[in-house]
């Protein structure tokens, strides 16, 4: 039997929608547990962040892992924020997307652009940046590409360097593009719920 596509597990996933700040927040229950949380600016529809959680080894609720969008939200781990604070200074890697591409920063990166390069490392499917003064090395994947079973492609990468951000662009191939068009068009289909109005909508 074919394995389902991404797309596919997507529309067979239970939905739950919620408009709330300016923002359609998507709540998917996937066949295996697994739950993803999304929320898309609606003015935009630009994805601003992107959440998973699976059940432990226990079976219990496991904690949420950040995709897109800032590492930790202030709300989550709070006491463990207060018992063990990360330097201010250590760089913070973050995937903030466009509309267009997918998009990293890494903030507190003070060494000029030349310092840096941003290669595609095909067999192990992921993204290197370096740095000619060894001061930063980072390996990263993208999901979406995997999920879409889609190989990466160095000519869509680009960076750039400006107050002390290293910004990577990796220009979403037309197959996504269009998938994720295809996508916004079925959840706004999903009625959403309006705060305050008691339980979301579930699709």
């Amino acid at each position: 039997m074919a394995v389902p596509s991404w797309l596919e597990r997507l529309r067979a996933a239970r939905k739950t929608a919620l408009v709330q700040d300016g923002k359609r927040k998507i709540h998917y229950l996937f066949e295996d547990g697994k739950e993803m949380a999304e929320e898309y600016d609606i003015k935009t529809g630009q994805l601003m962040s992107r959440k998973w959680r699976e059940k432990n080894t226990l079976g219990g609720t496991g904690k949420w892992q950040v995709e897109v969008g800032e590492p930790t939200s202030p709300l989550l781990g709070a006491l463990e924020s207060e018992l063990i604070t990360e330097s201010s200074s250590n760089p913070v890697f973050m995937r903030k997307d466009t509309l267009s591409s997918f998009q990293w920063r890494i903030r507190n990166l003070p060494y000029p652009k030349e310092v840096y390069s941003v290669s595609v490392e095909e067999e192990q499917r992921c993204c290197v940046i370096r740095t000619t003064n060894k001061k930063y090395y980072k390996k990263f994947s993208i999901p979406d590409l995997d999920r879409y079973r889609l190989p990466l492609d160095a000519a869509a990468l680009s960076f750039t360097h400006a107050n002390n951000t290293l910004i990577i662009t990796y220009q979403k191939p037309k197959e996504i593009l269009a998938a994720e068009e295809q996508l916004q068009k079925e959840l706004k289909k999903i009625k959403a719920a309006n705060s305050g109005d008691g339980d979301c909508t579930t699709q």
